[in-house]
């Protein structure tokens, strides 16, 4: 059997990207190109993501995108083995673009189509970098999703907890700008972090304790918000110690939700993860890193954290996922409809408060 050869689609977010990945029959991976493209400068006036302008911006530049990672990986469309788009969840405009584009090239080329759920790419993203074994235990954590997964196979996702407010990444960003410091706000509450006393304010840690593997950041979000009300106007000091005693207390509670997954997992598959595997933008937060790998020792199991470029969006990710897929028999009709929401445990989805 020849090796899979395929091209990725991303554009979920405020990233534009494609990538040519392979696979080979034994499950080995080779990334032959993978080009993004970021809109941070675009959206940075604005302290966030604007839809209608993220979705503008993917038609202007995807076909060039396209155009440079084919080019890198030095291939032609009659050698793909099929084609593969993020088909959300994401801000739909974006979503249309990218599997739009995709559908076309599938059509023209006579190639598999793969529509491919954003999450299961991240999900999926270890076996690409690390070649880990399923069963394992993922946390996933960005500005738009947190949750902790136990993944069994190509398309077998339990969901065993959830965020039932604010993601990890989306408080980040929103106290970064309720202490007015720039976008994006992640790597700048870290960075001032650096700087901080983490003991001077003592920020609660909601869920901490809890059987139940679920997060909760609004709580915590608040506490910010009324400390930082309470000092103003805000020294430099406050600042980097508000982000401090702000970041400690997320990392507490990211360790001992995942003690809690951890067990969930245990409890329902009747063993143990291979590994615990951490995917999503936040995870290029350095102490949370850190934690997660002395977590992963707790519980005697591998640690495998991709790359930062591989943990944020890209178009690797979804050519692998779509290989992995392909490689199942797994393919897409050309009507596949973009979805807003996909949940990737559809049995969780009506959860209250629960995230796709």
């Amino acid at each position: 059997m020849a090796d899979l050869l395929v091209l990725g689609i991303e554009t979920t977010c405020d990233e534009t990207s494609a990538a040519v990945v392979a696979r080979s029959p034994s499950g080995a991976s080779d990334i032959r190109s993978n080009v993004i493209r970021s809109q941070v400068e675009i959206h940075s006036p604005y302290g966030g993501v604007v839809p209608e302008i993220a979705a503008r911006a993917h038609v202007e530049i995807l076909d060039h995108v396209i155009a440079e990672a084919m080019r890198q990986a030095n291939a032609d469309y009659s050698e793909l083995s099929g084609i593969a788009a993020a088909a959300g969840p994401g801000l739909i405009g974006g979503v249309i673009v990218g599997l739009t584009t995709a559908k076309a090239i599938a059509l023209a080329a006579k190639k598999p189509l793969v529509a491919v759920n954003h999450l299961e790419a991240h999900a999926l993203t270890a076996r690409l970098t690390d070649g880990v074994a399923f069963p394992y235990l993922l946390l996933l954590v960005s500005g738009g999703h947190t949750q902790l997964l136990a993944v069994e196979d190509v398309g077998r996702y339990t969901r065993l907890g959830t965020t039932l407010d604010d993601a990890v990444g989306e408080a980040f960003d929103k106290v970064a700008k309720m202490l007015s410091l720039p976008y994006p706000g992640g790597p700048q509450v870290e960075a001032q972090a650096r700087l901080g006393y983490a003991g001077r304010f003592a920020f609660p840690r909601p869920m901490l304790g809890r059987r139940e593997p679920d997060f909760s950041l609004s709580g915590l979000k608040t506490a910010v918000r009324l400390e930082a009300d309470r000092l103003a106007p805000l020294s430099d000091d406050d600042v980097a110690d508000l982000c401090a005693s702000f970041q400690a207390a997320v990392v507490d509670l990211i360790a001992d939700r995942v003690r809690a997954g951890a067990r969930a997992f245990r409890d329902r598959l009747g063993r143990g993860p291979t590994a615990l595997v951490v995917a999503g933008g936040v995870a290029a937060n350095g102490m949370i890193r850190e934690t997660l790998a002395k977590v992963a020792a707790e519980l005697n199991t591998r640690f495998a954290m991709p790359s930062p470029e591989l943990c944020t969006d890209n178009g690797a990710m979804i050519a692998w996922a779509g290989a992995e897929r392909l490689s199942r028999g797994m393919r897409d009709r050309l009507d596949f409809s973009p979805r807003a929401r996909w949940p990737l445990d559809p049995s969780a989805a009506a959860s209250a408060n629960a995230r796709a």
